[in-house]
């Protein structure tokens, strides 16, 4: 895993939840950046407000940290 952040964040799934893992290890879905977090300070890793930015710590796939829709659901 070198080179890589320890935690990765998966594209939003059909339900918005995005799957957590944590040093390769599957951690749980997330519905929110706060559930990130928790899941990030369980862990023992950084939880400051800057942490969700940083990309040595956090690789997000399919979106950043404020993207929670997978866009199923935009219909007009």
């Amino acid at each position: 895993m070198d080179g890589q952040p320890p935690v990765v964040v998966q594209p939003p799934a059909s339900d918005g939840g995005r799957l957590v893992t944590i040093r390769g290890e599957d951690m749980g879905v997330a519905y929110s950046l706060f559930d990130v977090l928790d899941l990030v300070h369980r862990e023992g890793l950084p939880t400051a407000d800057t942490a969700v930015d940083d990309t040595e710590l956090i690789e997000w796939r399919g979106g950043g940290p404020y993207d929670w829709n997978s866009g199923a659901s935009e219909e007009a």
